[in-house]
């Protein structure tokens, strides 16, 4: 004859009530994953176009005190040009208003890919509890 050994209140709380993981579900786990490895790309370009726009404000700070008659080396590509203080600070305009561009563009995309997270946080925890961990 077997003996059954009670299971201790946090043995059946570990195990839970156990749940079917679905197809659907694990497609939403794979979604949420994908996701998250996205939004850690995103958020790594953010930093690099964010010091990319302070070092380009440090910049322009410079050549506001440079003399107006000066002719300033500007790097376009790998070679450096002289060129007049105007220009150079006209084209450093170009370039900040497009870094700037730029940077709302990443941080519309992940606040999107943060809200999909939640969404799916919000529906996979409903599912499967304290048994499924999305920390991220």
């Amino acid at each position: 004859m077997m003996s059954r050994r009670m299971l201790t209140k946090e043995e059946e709380d570990a195990m839970g009530d156990e749940v079917e993981v679905r197809r659907e579900d694990q497609d939403k786990i794979n979604k949420f994953s994908r996701l998250h490895q996205h939004e850690l790309s995103i958020v790594e370009e953010l930093k690099a176009k964010n010091k990319e726009k302070e070092e380009l404000d440090d910049i322009t700070t410079e050549l506001e005190l440079a003399d107006e008659v000066e002719t300033v080396p500007y790097k376009i590509g790998d070679a450096f040009f002289h060129v007049s203080l105007e220009l150079a600070q006209e084209m450093l305009g170009i370039s900040t208003a497009r870094i700037e561009e730029e940077i709302g563009t990443l941080e519309d995309k992940l606040e999107n890919i943060r809200e999909e997270m939640t969404q799916l946080k919000v529906e996979l925890y409903a599912r499967f509890g304290k048994t499924i961990n999305l920390e991220t």
